[in-house]
């Protein structure tokens, strides 16, 4: 298969090895998955020189989600590549869908639909309810940072993605836009589902208080790179809420389900 899957990754282990298991069935097919471990302190490293199936970039500190989006991406040589975060867990189908859906519908960037937070469900079971009832389901121009995969010739025409966006947060809004206006087609589609615990390693970092405040810095800079003043803001947010709520009201309805579930404050809550 012509496909790479880039993992950044800080630290939790178990979340890594659990999100490696999970991708079992597509490395036996030939995917190759390329993990950079951005300055892991735990036994992160040990771990992933004692596996043969992935290729392994060490870097030696946190150069950030940005960089070691770049480094996997340099690295892979695939037509397609999936950038995925460590704490997810995929599941049957949720790579060749995507790509079928994609090339299908001349899309160039597609992310499958995510729940997030405990695994307080049958993964496997859930999934095949969910893709079976949404199968038909797309939200148009819109990705998620989580998960997306991106078609190689959006990286020639735009480049990589922004490294001075520090730590993480930001940068996958950043490259979304650029691919927007050079024209690329964005989209998430109900055919393929993956569980995300939860951005585990940014809320680690922000715990710990271990560096300077980036997620401010960062939006700081995405405001300006942008031209975005308070008026561009507010009306960019009134648009995407009245868009979403759109979305997640149609497929409530219709199916049952939305493209985005968080279980929150002990309920599945809809987005």
């Amino acid at each position: 298969m012509n496909i790479s899957v880039v993992i950044p990754v800080l630290n939790q282990l178990d979340y890594t090895r659990a999100c490696l298991a999970s991708l079992g069935p597509d490395l036996a097919r030939g995917v190759r998955v390329v993990v950079i471990d951005n300055g892991s302190d735990d036994s992160t490293t040990e771990f992933l020189a004692a596996g043969a199936e992935v290729t392994v970039i060490r870097n030696a500190t946190n150069r950030g989600c940005a960089a070691a989006w770049n480094q996997g991406v340099q690295t892979a040589s695939a037509e397609w590549v999936v950038l995925l975060n460590n704490d997810t867990l995929v599941t049957d189908g949720w790579l060749t869908e995507q790509i079928q859906y994609a090339e299908e519908h001349g899309v160039d960037i597609i992310s499958p639909a995510i729940r997030e937070g405990p695994l307080n469900y049958d993964l496997a079971s859930y999934a095949r309810a969910f893709t079976q009832e949404m199968r038909q389901v797309t939200r148009r121009g819109v990705a998620n940072g989580v998960c997306f995969t991106v078609r190689r010739r959006v990286f020639e025409a735009i480049g990589l993605f922004d490294e001075n966006f520090r730590i993480g947060q930001f940068e996958d809004a950043d490259f979304f836009l650029r691919a927007r206006r050079a024209g690329f087609k964005l989209g998430t589609t109900g055919r393929a589902f993956i569980h995300h615990f939860g951005s585990v390693t940014q809320k680690d970092l922000q715990r710990k208080q271990t560096a300077r405040p980036y997620e401010a810095e960062n939006r700081a800079y995405f405001r300006r790179k942008w031209g975005l003043n308070w008026g561009r803001r507010r009306w960019g947010k009134l648009t995407a809420k009245i868009i979403a709520t759109r979305w997640r009201l149609a497929e409530r309805c219709v199916h049952g389900h939305s493209m985005n579930e968080k279980w929150l404050v002990g309920r599945l809550q809809f987005h």
